[in-house]
């Protein structure tokens, strides 16, 4: 293994152990930490020194990599950031980062050209736009959807790690609903995105149902032992979600027949881009105007994208989904049915909009 290799697990174990605030860490506990990632990653035996690991402080503390990490020492004994919310991983790319990623790029381009790599597609535009993001001079060539103002995703690393290596999960996390958040140990299974929105799929330690955690409702996130990691033992995720859009699912949600009626105009996009992997065209008439079918759970995610098509599309079944859409559609109609006294809303009628997004069912 080369140094570097060995240096970057180092650096990225203490990063990872120092931002964990719940617990103090002394160099010793730095060094059984670094110690067992070294086995774990590379099945080194021999450990590493107290003399390794000060020296990768000082380098992480300086700017030689361009880290620059407040690591701060309490009571001469406990190492700690003294910015909470630092990272490494924020840390700005070098020009060294930035060759090193290009070689990486051409590299999986290379692979992509093999039938067996060509759904790394995507990941390959999405890396070579955000490198060409760093570089001040570069006209962009591809503009791909995002959202800077997402929040949560610094846990996207964590709690892959943790779903990787088996790590039970302390979590502190409130929901929209909640009045304050609340703390709990999850067994976590799955990170899954929707919408450039991430969710953790986990199992709490004091229930049976598997639950979706928004990672922009995580405020802290503390690992457990391991020896109290209990294993998902459903079906496969891939299985699981086959008959879902979106990630909102209980284990006894199953798919259902919808039958869906589209107009002329919109049927070509419907046909081009499938509502869901079961979309199948039924009939179409002379009109251009097609009846589809699809095999999904009735969510939420399900409702906004029918919405989201207005008065284009039209539930025909099933009668009490059907029901429901037009209900959602007259209470939509109705507060449009007066004109807006004032361009400027209400407070109150602000806050009454934002509580009716989240009545139906919770993300």
């Amino acid at each position: 293994m080369s140094t570097n290799k060995a240096a970057l697990i180092r650096y990225k174990t203490i990063d990872h152990c120092l931002r964990q605030t719940h617990r103090k860490w002394t160099l010793s506990d730095l060094i059984e930490r670094v110690s067992d990632a070294l086995y774990e990653f590379e099945g080194i035996h021999s450990g590493v020194s107290k003399r390794t690991i000060q020296s990768d402080i000082q380098v992480m503390r300086s700017n030689k990599l361009g880290y620059q990490a407040p690591i701060v020492v309490l009571k001469r004994k406990y190492y700690t950031y003294e910015d909470a919310n630092y990272s490494i991983s924020n840390s700005p790319l070098t020009p060294y980062d930035m060759e090193k990623m290009k070689e990486a790029v051409d590299i999986l381009k290379h692979l992509n050209g093999f039938a067996h790599f060509e759904e790394m597609s995507d990941m390959i535009v999405r890396l070579e736009s955000n490198m060409a993001k760093q570089e001040p001079e570069a006209a962009p060539s591809i503009q791909l959807e995002s959202n800077n103002l997402l929040k949560g995703l610094h846990w996207i690393s964590q709690l892959h790690r943790a779903i990787r290596e088996k790590i039970p999960l302390l979590i502190t996390y409130q929901s929209f609903k909640s009045a304050q958040a609340i703390e709990a140990v999850y067994y976590p299974y799955l990170l899954k995105e929707y919408r450039n929105r991430w969710f953790l799929i986990a199992k709490p330690k004091k229930g049976s149902s598997l639950l979706t955690l928004a990672l922009d409702r995580i405020s802290d996130v503390a690992e457990m032992a391991k020896s109290d990691f209990r294993p998902y033992e459903g079906v496969s995720f891939d299985r699981y979600y086959a008959d879902t859009i979106g990630v909102s699912k209980s284990e006894r949600d199953r798919g259902q027949r919808v039958i869906l009626k589209v107009d002329a105009r919109n049927t070509p996009y419907i046909e081009t881009k499938p509502l869901h992997s079961s979309q199948v065209i039924l009939d179409k008439d002379a009109q251009g105007n097609s009846t589809i079918r699809l095999d999904v759970v009735l969510n939420f995610e399900l409702e906004r994208e029918i919405l989201g098509f207005g008065e284009c599309i039209e539930v025909l079944s099933p009668i009490r989904f059907r029901n429901r859409i037009a209900s959602r559609l007259a209470r939509a109609q109705r507060q449009y049915a007066s004109p807006a006294s004032d361009n400027k809303p209400s407070a109150r009628l602000v806050d009454s909009k934002k509580q009716s997004l989240h009545t139906d069912k919770e993300l």
